[in-house]
């Protein structure tokens, strides 16, 4: 697919989005994290430019390709920890907010394994790629040319 219109060329338009991504990167929440329910809700949205992003990004931090691969399947695979299925349940919430709004067990399951801190940081998360994949699909930002940055 051709791109419809480069948006990255619009600083002003993008400063409070990579405001918002700084301060998920020093949250305190593992990167590891961060790409999982990003990718998750990549997929719920059906954005290819950040699953790709997202993968490769993963992928450098040492993720492996099989907790990936089944990452869509999250609830039935047993390759992911207590925390991480919570903050995948409340992805998966927040990203389908239409089918019901966020369920107060989703949020307590989740409030169980993050302080509040971190809840905050996991919720600004979810809400930044939920509006990061609009861009991308609605832009249709170039699918496979991301390369992550190189790791020290």
């Amino acid at each position: 697919m051709k791109a419809r219109i480069d948006y990255t060329n619009v600083p002003e338009a993008l400063r409070g989005m990579y405001q918002l991504e700084h301060y998920i990167h020093n949250s305190g929440l593992e990167e590891s994290l961060v790409h999982l329910v990003k990718m998750r809700a990549s997929q719920i949205n059906g954005c290819a430019y950040c699953l790709d992003l997202h993968s490769k990004d993963a992928r450098a931090l040492g993720e492996t390709e099989q907790r990936l691969y089944v990452l869509d399947a999250w609830e039935e695979a047993p390759f992911y920890s207590e925390r991480e299925r919570a903050a995948l349940a409340l992805t998966d919430a927040v990203t389908r907010i239409t089918e019901g709004h966020v369920p107060d067990a989703v949020f307590e399951r989740a409030r169980a394994h993050f302080n509040e801190q971190e809840m905050i940081a996991l919720v600004f998360t979810l809400t930044t790629i939920n509006a990061w994949n609009r861009l991308a699909i609605t832009m249709r930002t170039e699918v496979g040319k991301y390369q992550p940055k190189a790791r020290p």
